[in-house]
Order: structure tokens, then sequence, then C-alpha cells
């Protein structure tokens, strides 16, 4: 069956050369975004009953950019000075680069890894004598406390912020011939806005093995896999998917 629609549940990229828009115009499919999860902060006496206190760290791990964001936001509500000598150890230098966007960059401590946790382990370890604080979601990947325990660190982890399921009601009665997911609470999603969703025509594309996991759990068939060797973005396996139902369009 051909694809003239897709949904991906994610925020409609803002650079203009996304790769998104390259598919949509070289196969004439129409792409729509919609976030099926959002972010919500938790607020400063929430974290307080978590019992942490800022002063008590000389060191934030700091793993995406929404951690960046809730760890000044609190440190703001709690009128909490951070000092110029609290160290920043971030996942990958992206995440270091957005840090600029709160603190003067040259004048600070950052540590910062190629791209995965377990990357940041030598410098963590370098610096194994820190009290550290792990700012993070509700839905804390599975191998930072292992990775964190395993190297013997004082470090605390903390929920600032958490992943909350979207209101899609609108799209009750919208129907897109390709589903493109990112993660395990996307699916969710989908079930707890339709719980009578039936996938009929609908092609699933997940993105990673535990989003594929719950596809599968929810009973879904997946149609479209990334990253695979072949394909290891989203738009990548995509475009296979659509360049081959769409022949002779």
């Amino acid at each position: 069956m051909k694809v003239k629609t897709i949904l991906v549940s994610q925020p409609e990229p803002k650079v203009e050369n996304s790769p998104y828009f390259e598919l949509q115009q070289k196969h004439k499919v129409k792409i729509d975004f919609r976030p099926f999860i959002h972010v919500e902060g938790v607020n400063a006496k929430e974290i307080r009953l978590q019992k942490i206190d800022l002063n008590n760290y000389s060191a934030i791990i700091l793993t995406s950019k929404n951690a960046v964001d809730h760890f000044f936001r609190v440190a703001e509500e709690m009128r909490y000075k951070v000092p110029e000598g609290l160290k920043y150890f971030c996942q990958s230098e992206a995440i270091a680069f957005y840090l600029q966007k709160y603190v003067v960059y040259r004048k600070r401590k950052i540590y910062v890894g190629p791209k995965d946790f377990a990357d940041l382990s030598p410098l963590i370890k370098k610096y194994k004598d820190e009290k550290f604080l792990l700012p993070a979601s509700d839905q804390l990947n599975a191998d930072i406390p292992v990775t964190l325990d395993g190297l013997k660190v004082d470090w605390t982890p903390a929920t600032f912020y958490k992943t909350v399921m979207s209101d899609l009601s609108d799209l009750a009665d919208v129907y897109y011939d390709v589903l493109a997911f990112f993660s395990p609470t996307g699916i969710k999603s989908l079930f707890k806005n339709f719980p009578d969703f039936k996938q009929n025509d609908t092609r699933i594309a997940v993105f990673g093995s535990t989003t594929q996991k719950e596809a599968l759990d929810h009973g879904l068939r997946i149609d479209i896999m990334a990253p695979t060797p072949g394909t290891p973005s989203m738009t990548m396996a995509l475009e296979k998917y659509v360049a081959e139902a769409n022949k002779g369009k």
C-alpha cells in the first residue's frame, strides 16, 4: 500500500534542512508532527521532599537539554546562587554547548563525554571525591545508575521533571498511513488516548529496541524499524520504506 501521510510523534524540527522536509518534497508525502509526550517541571517544594539541598553538591551530571533547563529553573526557584566552582559533567557536546544558555562557558569547569553515558565514566572517576547530583526525569535510563554505582562515587538521583502523555483527542478522527514512534511512552500515550486503537492498514515505525518491545507488547505490527545497519536514522528508514511502497506511483 502506498504512503501518502506520515505522523511523527515529535515536535516539528526547527531547522529548514531537516531530512523530514527533504523526504516530504522528494516523495510528495504529507508529514505532520505532533508530540505524543511532553515534559513538565517538578516544583521546588516537591524536590525538597526528595531531601535535595543543592548546597550539598559539588558536581552536576547532565544527560539532556531538559536536565539543563530544569536544573537552572529549580536553582532559581530555590534562590540558590550557582557557584562558579560547580563542576558540570555533560553526556554530549550538544548538551555542553546548550549549557552556555545559562553560564559563561570559559569561566566554568565543564567536562564532556563523546556521546553515550558510559563514555563519561573516565571523567567522573577522575573526580571521584566530588558529590554528584543527577537532575533527571522520572524515567531514568537503567544503565545510568548501574554505571554510577559501578564507579563507586557519591551520587544522588533527583526527579526535576516528568514525562507526561499529551492530550491527543483532536486526532480521534484523523487517519495516517504511517505513525512514527521514538519511545515506549509514545506508544503508551497512543493507547491511553485511544484505548480501542486498531492498527488495520496503518504502518508503525519505531526507533530503538525499547520502543519496539512496547509496540509488540501492545500487539502492534512493526513495519519500519530503526536504527538498523542500513538505516541508522528514522528518516532513512522511512525513506527506504516509502520509496519501495510508492514505486510506480
